[in-house]
């Protein structure tokens, strides 16, 4: 459920913040108050586009928070596969911060990208717009509808369906790269040998690389090394070095440490100093004697570290990536040495991954009709329960064998008729801007019962309708806020009644600047703004009397 909203910043909100609360939150105000600003805010926290001069002052951060309760062990399972940090409570912080054009997303004090964010925002919460009125014009977007509402039967046959597509596809990719002649193929094999010959001759062995670079940077550097390795041995051998002058005050020491019991431990500790020096002096000498090398070695190690750069530049950036390219050519090489019968196993092997991928389109599709029929039903009662005096509904679900996809080779056609003359036709043909939103609001009616997001916002739902119809989306949008947080903007009085809380966003003017304001009202205010959205700038005793009528008719 969504608890808060913070806007700071962002066009007319310098500031503001909602928090919203079970069942039915209704958001009105005048023309122009910013009532969509605030679904823009929420998109904008969910990881959508940020419009071109949307912040206010581009010398501060705009930001947006939106903080969520999670509840269900479903729910924060998922998230936790996301890999959202989840507080004890269960609570979901959502940020966005945008600043000198760039923009900063985090969950729970987290930085996350744009792809997790959606993701997220999917599990919490579900934004209806107009634009998505006009998805329902659109026959490709029917069956991730159907498909959302027969999820529960389908979820596991559509997941073997993608498994059995994407190897269907990846063997009619393997038999056509693999198709050709015989001098194509001999050219092939001549390469193959060539290269399996060369990588053979060099006798790799992993890591040798590592070793050769560091052997061969020590070799380039071996007068700098000599020369510095001598000169620390001189200065700290025992002939008129560091040892010599340890040596000397040693013997200073242990001339009067029976007199002194500090004395003698300091000796104790010299003494420790003069064997270290003594061991170092002596690895030091052992080093360069062992380091030095001949030109013949130097020209060894370099050669061979040039023929392994060779070998890596042209098969793989390590040894490893080059022994795993020669295996794999090795496996081509011996598939191409028996061309025909290696051409047989791959067409024997992609009718059997046709005839896997038809079966579970064959599935996937009786599934699907069953759940038309189911949804086209609920649909139907929706409609009607939208005004929709005498209305028919019908899911068709068509095969077309062949032309597979990786959700099948399903066809899905909506069916409407809105008047009993007019013969069932494509929704697209029929419905209406005013019709679109009810047809989406039954949509999101029905799968709202099988949907597990909490939160359902609804942004110009009201669009062209009026009266009695008015009054039946009001009704619906109250039965949906029973199992779910409905968050409606609205301009319509009918709706606004059935408001379990009601908030008024307004323009203030405040130092010459134009600010747009959040505010929760009381039950009176509740009906004082009602009032005004019927009755306009004149609100007379009978409007406040309509619209307290309206607010109890609601209970």
């Amino acid at each position: 459920m969504l608890l808060n909203l913070h806007v700071k910043n962002l066009a007319l909100i310098r500031e503001a913040e909602v928090d919203f609360k079970e069942g039915l939150n209704i958001l009105t105000g005048e023309t122009g108050a910013g009532k969509s600003l605030i679904i823009s805010s929420v998109n904008i926290a969910l990881g959508g586009k940020i419009p071109k001069d949307m912040v206010r002052d581009e010398t501060k951060a705009a930001l947006v928070e939106l903080l969520f309760s999670v509840e269900e062990e479903e729910k924060l399972h998922a998230l936790k596969e996301l890999e959202i940090p989840i507080e004890e409570d269960g609570s979901v912080l959502m940020q966005r911060k945008i600043q000198n054009g760039r923009s900063t997303a985090r969950i729970n004090g987290e930085t996350v990208t744009a792809s997790i964010l959606k993701k997220t925002a999917g599990l919490l919460i579900d934004i209806h717009g107009q634009h998505e009125n006009q998805s329902l014009l659109s026959k490709k977007n029917y069956l991730d509808i159907l498909d959302a509402y027969g999820e529960e039967e389908l979820s596991s046959v559509l997941a073997k369906l993608r498994s059995c597509y994407e190897e269907y596809q990846r063997l009619a990719r393997e038999l056509e790269s693999n198709d050709m002649d015989e001098n194509e193929k001999n050219r092939e094999i001549s390469l193959l040998e060539y290269e399996i010959e060369e990588i053979e001759a060099a006798s790799l062995s992993a890591g040798e690389d590592e070793i050769l670079e560091r052997e061969y940077r020590r070799m380039v550097n071996g007068k700098k090394i000599m020369e510095a390795a001598g000169a620390a041995y001189r200065e700290t051998g025992y002939e008129s070095g560091a040892g010599e002058f340890v040596g000397r005050a040693l013997r200073e020491l242990n001339g009067v440490a029976a007199f002194d019991e500090t004395i003698s431990g300091l000796s104790e500790q010299l003494t420790d100093i003069d064997s270290l020096l003594n061991d170092f002096n002596r690895n030091l000498s052992e080093y360069m004697a062992d380091a030095e090398f001949s030109e013949e070695e130097f020209h060894e190690t370099e050669e061979r570290l040039n023929t392994v750069n060779h070998l890596k530049s042209k098969y793989g950036n390590t040894i490893e990536k080059v022994l795993e390219y020669k295996e794999e050519s090795e496996n081509k090489l011996e598939k191409l040495k028996d061309y025909d019968r290696f051409r047989e196993e791959i067409r024997a092997a992609l009718l059997k991954a046709e005839k896997e991928l038809g079966e579970s389109c064959k599935k996937a599709s009786r599934i699907r009709k069953k759940c038309s029929k189911e949804f086209s039903k609920l649909l139907k009662q929706a409609l009607l329960d939208l005004n929709f005096l005498d209305v028919q509904f019908e899911i068709d679900v068509r095969e077309e064998p062949l032309k597979y996809t990786r959700k099948g080779f399903d066809q899905v056609e909506f069916l409407i008729s809105t008047n009993p003359e007019e013969k069932i036709k494509p929704l697209s043909q029929v419905a209406s801007g005013g019709e679109l939103s009810r047809i989406m609001l039954a949509l999101k009616t029905v799968l709202a019962r099988k949907d597990s997001v909490d939160t359902l916002i609804f942004d110009e739902i009201d669009a062209g309708i009026s009266g009695r119809t008015a009054q039946k989306v009001a009704e619906k949008l109250t039965e949906v806020s029973r199992e779910h947080q409905v968050i409606c903007i609205t301009h319509l009085p009918q709706i606004a009644a059935q408001a379990s809380h009601h908030f008024l966003i307004q323009k203030d003017f405040e130092k010459g600047a134009t600010l747009t304001q959040v505010k929760e009202l009381s039950e009176g205010e509740s009906v004082e703004e009602l009032a005004r959205m019927l009755g306009g700038a004149r609100i007379t005793d009978a409007v406040l009397k309509n619209a307290k009528e309206m607010k109890d008719l609601a209970r």
